[in-house]
């Protein structure tokens, strides 16, 4: 409910920009921005902001993944491990017991995916920090991840349980398309779920920064403290937790 009012006063904030001189709608700092334009033949390929920022985010993701990877290389080869090793092997097990405490003896099959897709929101959804606008508030990036899991979790329940999977959709019969529509609204709810949150979050920044700066004297810094680092760890959190919690339905003895 909160989401949603947040998401309709966004909506009437567009729909005033609007009226306004075509100027003033480019201010808006939560809004996309479309950085490029590009024609192929008879289609239009768009390069955003948003795009950007996933480019910005996997780069960062992708040096750190090296850099720590050299690091615990010679750390291991000397045996005298550094401050970035013991960050590394601290984040690693709490990745691990996060996943075992929900999966048990199937973690050793997805923490890699899980953990994986844990520093990847979480990364998005603290790049507002750095001034990016938060990938994860463009429900084109939340809709993939939630349409991943959800054949994953399929997928896993196909493989584990066979045409049992199918049939367990069928009971009792009278709920068949309840349980099937219950089934499809997984990524939905998934996506939906970390978007509506991280976009909130997105919009009311840009209302705050909107203000003139003697009235917000300090109050950025506290809301990008709770928009970006504590509702953006916990958002990462749960997505990751209803993925086991879903995979976990479909393959538990």
């Amino acid at each position: 409910m909160e989401n949603g009012i947040l998401y309709a006063g966004y909506m009437s904030s567009m729909c005033a920009a609007s009226t306004n001189a075509g100027s003033d709608s480019e201010d808006f700092s939560f809004m996309i921005k479309l950085l490029k334009e590009f024609k192929i033949g008879g289609t239009t390929l768009n390069i955003t902001s948003t795009h950007i920022c996933l480019l910005i985010v996997t780069i960062t993701l992708l040096v750190v993944s090296v850099i720590v990877n050299r690091i615990v290389k010679k750390a291991n080869a000397s045996d005298t491990p550094g401050t970035i090793q013991n960050i590394a092997e601290m984040v690693v097990e709490m990745l691990n017991n996060m996943v075992y405490s929900s999966m048990g003896k199937e973690t050793k099959r997805f923490v890699n995916y899980i953990s994986t897709l844990f520093i990847f929101v979480l990364f998005c959804n603290i790049s507002g920090l750095f001034g990016l606008r938060a990938p994860t508030a463009d429900y084109g990036v939340t809709l993939p991840l939630g349409v991943i899991t959800f054949v994953m979790i399929h997928y896993c329940g196909i493989k584990k349980n066979k045409m049992k999977h199918f049939s367990d959709m069928c009971k009792p019969v009278l709920l068949t398309p309840i349980n099937v529509i219950g089934e499809l609204a997984v990524p939905i709810s998934l996506s939906l779920r970390l978007f509506g949150n991280i976009m909130s979050g997105t919009v009311l920044m840009g209302l705050i920064y909107m203000l003139p700066r003697y009235v917000t004297v300090g109050i950025p810094a506290v809301a990008h403290v709770y928009f970006d680092i504590f509702s953006g760890c916990i958002q990462a959190y749960v997505i990751s937790m209803l993925t086991m919690v879903y995979i976990t339905d479909k393959i538990g003895d």
